[in-house]
């Protein structure tokens, strides 16, 4: 079994729990973030949706000291003395799973056919764009429209974009990286009347103001590897939703909320006529299948909110992101094929990994750690991590400090190199062995 085979089982395990860990955690931060406007939901939702993605693949990396935020892995002595506690084996918070090989191939192969049919959709969307801005042709406006378009142009900072019809779209759509664009439905200009005509305008060109169908480009890039997963399109469903509201709110901001509202109305039964959208990447007035809560919040009354509770709000929301993340990373999976491994250590006579319980299990002499005076004086705790290898005697032939306080790493040396452990056997012959031993060293309050 390949290490990418490994790599990519991880990457999925993770990624079956941590995502719905994030979408939960970020439903809680959207409520909490949504008096405060659909700016900061919308935020939200695109940290959720980074998360989602990033997380499976930082639980690849090694983050031991996380450990150390969870309180049941330190325990307190009564007596005010210090407390050295020994875990052996890979370590809680990053769980080892030993999986037959071909479940190991199975689940690589399935994750690479849904990737690449992902990939290779994202790229026939790309081409299909690159196809409808080609053949679409150069709209002429009135005077009145023209000024209209130039007047929104000069509100939102813009430089040249350009407008365009095509008979492909349905409605509305915003589209293009260098050369940006504004694409309407060939019949629009001449059935739709001047208000809502200048309602399309306003919030197409707020989404060319805030780059989304760049960033919409890049946030399917980086869900690609998750994209199998329903929690991503949850919240990018959600993340859609408060884009479209953000962008109502820009441009409600010149006509009014309920004049834009009334025209938005309008629009949705005048030009959709029950007909999807189906132009991918192209970002629209009716990107959102969420017309109604649009309108809503278009509609209802506005409260002020103070300055304190929205500091407390993204206060909160930053907490409980950090609390998700920290809490993904901390119990993370980790994967290994015990058979497979094996074989690949004796053919090279090189130290195999051994799991804690079949360790634990071959000790036969143990010396507790002594916790030293002077950092106990010095209130000197932490958690001592230590690589160890077992001889095929089963005496500890070496060890290697992976990290921990200074002051307290030779006495968690000096006594884990006098343990003895039965012979370890492989197919009846003794081997060396590799593990990981932990010292938790903590003194009571």
């Amino acid at each position: 079994m390949s290490g990418l085979e490994s790599f990519v089982l991880s990457y999925v395990l993770n990624s079956l729990w941590q995502v719905p860990l994030v979408m939960a955690a970020a439903w809680i931060a959207a409520r909490a973030a949504r008096p405060a406007g659909p700016a900061m939901e919308h935020r939200v939702w695109v940290g959720a949706l980074l998360g989602e993605t990033l997380l499976p693949a930082l639980s690849l990396l090694p983050w031991e000291r996380l450990h150390m935020v969870w309180p049941w892995h330190l325990r307190q002595d009564e007596g005010g003395a210090g407390n050295v506690l020994v875990q052996m084996g890979p370590g809680a918070g990053s769980v080892g799973l030993h999986l037959p090989t071909v479940l190991f191939i199975g689940v690589s192969l399935a994750y690479a056919a849904l990737t690449l049919y992902f990939a290779a959709r994202f790229l026939w969307r790309w081409w299909r764009v690159a196809v409808l801005m080609r053949a679409a042709e150069a709209v002429e406006l009135s005077d009145e429209a023209a000024l209209s378009w130039r007047r929104w142009l000069t509100r939102f900072g813009l430089g040249p974009v350009a407008l365009v019809s095509s008979a492909e779209v349905f409605a509305p759509l915003t589209m293009g990286i260098a050369s940006k664009c504004v694409m309407l439905p060939a019949t629009m200009i001449t059935n739709l009347r001047e208000t809502d005509l200048d309602t399309v305008v306003g919030h197409e060109l707020a989404h060319v103001r805030r780059a989304d169908f760049v960033k919409n480009l890049l946030y399917e890039l980086l869900a690609l590897p998750v994209s199998y997963h329903p929690g991503v399109w949850f919240a990018r469903q959600r993340m859609m939703e408060s884009r479209e509201m953000v962008c109502d709110e820009m441009a409600a901001g010149v006509s009014g909320n309920r004049e834009y509202a009334e025209s938005l109305l309008r629009l949705a039964s005048l030009l959709l006529q029950g007909k999807a959208v189906r132009i991918p990447y192209a970002i629209g007035v009716f990107d959102s299948s969420t017309l109604e809560r649009r309108l809503m919040k278009l509609t209802e009354k506005k409260r002020e909110i103070g300055r304190m509770r929205r500091f407390v709000s993204l206060g909160a929301c930053v907490a409980l992101g950090v609390a998700t993340a920290t809490s993904a990373l901390a119990l993370r999976i980790g994967v290994d094929q015990k058979d497979a491994a094996d074989n690949q250590a004796l053919s090279k006579s090189i130290p195999i990994s051994v799991p804690a319980k079949e360790m634990q299990a071959q000790v036969i002499s143990k010396v507790p750690p002594v916790y030293p005076p002077e950092a106990k004086k010095a209130r000197i705790q932490g958690k001592i991590i230590l690589e160890a290898v077992i001889g095929m005697d089963g005496h500890v032939l070496n060890t290697k400090l992976v990290s921990g306080p200074g002051a307290l790493q030779a006495s968690a040396q000096d006594a884990v190199r006098q343990w003895v452990y039965k012979p370890y056997l492989v197919n009846g012959n003794p081997v060396e062995v590799k593990t990981k031993i932990m010292v938790f060293y903590t003194l009571s309050k």
